[in-house]
Formats: C-alpha cells, sequence, structure tokens
C-alpha cells in the first residue's frame, strides 16, 4: 500500500478541520453550556448533537467487534461513500475502478468529484477477477469499488479474489456490505488490521429495518478514520438518528428474527417464480432481494405499478437485460406480488 498520505489530497492533509465548540471541551464534565449560541430552552432539541456520535460507537463497536476508533458513522451510507473522492481523489486527476454491473451511487459520486470511473464488466455468473480489477488501474487509480453481496446481482463476490485485490492493488479497496447480514460469509471489517487499505461500509437500513432515520457506516484504520472526520460536517449524525440508532441496538436478536423471516419468505419468493411462464432465469442470492430474468421486463413492470406494485426495473443495466430486481417484503406484500404475475397475460 501507498502510504496514507500519498493517497490523500494533499489540501486535506493539511487541512486544519473545524473546530466545533463540543470538541473543545471533549473529555471534562460540564454542567453550564453558553459556547455554542444555542438557545437554552426546548431540551433536548435545543443542543447539538455529539459530534462524534461516542456513545452510539461504543455500543456498535460490541455488536460490531470493531474498536470504536475504527468506525465512522454518516448521513446514510451515502455520505461514507461520497467522503473517499472528497479525501483521497484529485478532482480531474485521479480515477476509480469498480465492478459493473453494481450500485449506482459510485459513479454519482465519481462524477460529482469529477473523478474517472473506469467499470470492469462481471462474468456471466456475476462473479469478479482480481486481475481484470488490477489491469484497469494506472498511477492514478485511488480506489476500488466492490460491493458483496453485490447490487442488483444479490451474489457474494468470490472472496479469494477480492483478498487478492487487497493484497496486490496498493491504493484503497472499498468493501460495501450493505447486504452482509442476510449471508453467512464473514465480514471484511475483521480483517482490518490484516489490511490497512481496507474500508468496509454497512449500514443500518437493510437487516435493522432503519433506512428513514440515514445512518451509514465505514469501518477502517484509525488513521483513515481520521481524516474522515476532518472533513465531514461537524453534526453530520442528527440526535434523533442517534437516539433511534441506540434503541434498535438494544434488541439485536430482533433483527435476527426479521432476517431469519426473510431469508424463508426470499426462497419461497423464488420458487414461485420459478413456474411462471414469464420468469425465464432466477439468479443466486445472499441479500434481501433477488433477480429475475423475464420474458418483457418493461411490459411487466409497466403492469405491476398499474396493479399498485412497485418492483426494480434493472433491463437497462449492463448484464441485466430483461430483469427485475425483487424486494422481499413481508408475506402479505409477496403474495400479492406473485398474484399479480399470475393473473399477467
Amino acid at each position: 500500500m501507498k502510504s496514507l498520505e500519498e493517497l490523500t489530497r494533499p489540501n486535506i492533509w493539511t487541512l486544519a478541520p473545524y473546530s466545533s465548540a463540543r470538541n473543545e471541551y471533549a473529555g471534562r464534565e460540564a454542567r453550564v453550556f453558553l459556547d455554542a449560541n444555542e438557545n437554552p430552552y426546548n431540551a433536548p432539541y435545543n443542543r447539538y448533537p455529539d459530534p462524534l456520535q461516542l456513545e452510539l460507537k461504543k455500543q456498535l463497536s460490541k455488536i460490531k467487534g470493531v474498536p470504536a476508533e475504527n468506525i465512522f458513522l454518516g448521513n446514510g451510507s451515502d455520505e461514507a461513500i461520497d467522503l473517499p473522492y472528497r479525501c483521497f481523489a484529485q478532482p480531474g486527476v485521479d480515477n476509480v475502478v469498480a465492478i459493473e454491473p453494481t450500485y449506482g451511487m459510485y459513479k454519482v459520486c465519481a462524477d460529482i468529484n469529477d473523478v474517472a470511473y473506469r467499470p470492469v464488466l462481471l462474468d456471466e455468473n456475476f462473479q469478479m477477477k482480481a486481475d481484470d480489477l488490477l489491469a484497469a488501474c494506472d498511477a492514478h487509480t485511488k480506489m476500488i469499488w466492490i460491493c458483496s453481496p453485490n447490487n442488483p446481482t444479490g451474489n457474494n463476490l468470490n472472496r479469494e479474489e477480492i483478498e487478492r485485490v487487497l493484497q496486490q492493488f496498493d491504493g484503497l479497496v472499498i468493501v460495501d456490505e450493505a447486504y452482509a447480514d442476510f449471508t453467512p460469509q464473514r465480514s471484511f471489517r475483521f480483517d482490518l488490521p490484516k489490511y490497512p487499505n481496507l474500508i468496509v461500509l454497512q449500514t443500518m437500513s437493510k437487516a435493522w429495518g432503519c433506512a428513514a432515520i440515514r445512518l451509514g457506516m465505514a469501518f477502517a484504520s484509525k488513521e483513515i478514520i481520521d481524516i474522515y472526520n476532518k472533513v465531514k460536517y461537524p453534526y453530520n449524525v442528527n440526535l434523533l438518528t442517534q437516539q433511534q440508532a441506540l434503541e434498535a441496538l438494544k434488541d439485536p436478536f430482533e433483527v435476527d428474527k426479521w432476517v431469519k423471516i426473510l431469508l424463508q419468505e426470499r426462497y419461497r419468493m423464488m420458487e414461485a417464480f420459478a413456474v411462471l411462464p414469464i420468469c425465464e432465469k432466477i439468479y443466486h442470492s445472499d441479500a434481501n432481494f433477488f433477480l429475475a430474468k423475464m420474458t418483457d421486463a418493461q411490459r411487466i413492470y409497466d403492469y405491476l405499478v398499474d396493479c399498485g406494485v412497485i418492483v426494480r426495473n434493472r433491463t437497462k443495466v449492463q448484464l441485466c437485460h430483461n430483469c427485475l430486481r425483487i424486494t422481499v417484503g413481508t408475506k402479505n406484500e409477496n403474495a400479492e406480488l406473485i398474484a399479480a404475475l399470475r393473473q399477467y397475460t
């Protein structure tokens, strides 16, 4: 791996971060707060939230098995996706490499930050080859994006190939594990000590059922997390989000129950799709959704919209022609989808 100073944009490396009022007295007890120009009334919403979310990170550390100093919390995973561009990729100079097809925000953030985006096509089984990703890199490639389980394909990517990229690439490797709770595969967050160039993304939006609170996580070396904290907005995670996340973390066994139900429903849904005359193929899934190749995805999608049932049409995505992406819902929601498809003519 190149040194972190080599990978970081020069202006970011030397950046003096904004010092919030709450940071300046950190570690000391305080009773009277007259430092941040807050309104003294309407507690607790009148006060700025903890800028580093220390209590929330403490609880997440227990559940995720990662030291709190190795955790960054953001306004959804989107902030954790955007920050690497802002911290490490020089606009108009550097580039990133990513698998294709995959989650669209990697490219959107690259375009916003004026960073060249180099997609590398997966094979016919939606698997990546480390050599192909590495061949797309040059001296200005700052990071490689890998999503596993991948979106929209749903499958885990070959772990050995990801490890080869981590071992051979001298820049940052970002593994997005938004759907990791639905697969028994070991999370890469446990490999942070082994790979200093590794950043792992996870979220409260999927298995934890907390998409509305917008809380994303990045796990990385303390040195990378420190750079993130220099660049992020001072109070990027609001008090309500922190409170609701802490409440959700009190009962991880409820999440385990949800995951078990969703996996059972996924199996049932895929079996039901397999016998539909309008379904040509169902792809393996390790997530809370699956990809299905249909006879005419656009026409079927439009029909479902008219029925009040919304799925995701991925037919314009590379390797996904005529494919619909189906999120696993409740038993009643899934039954309504299947009933509508059985009546399609």
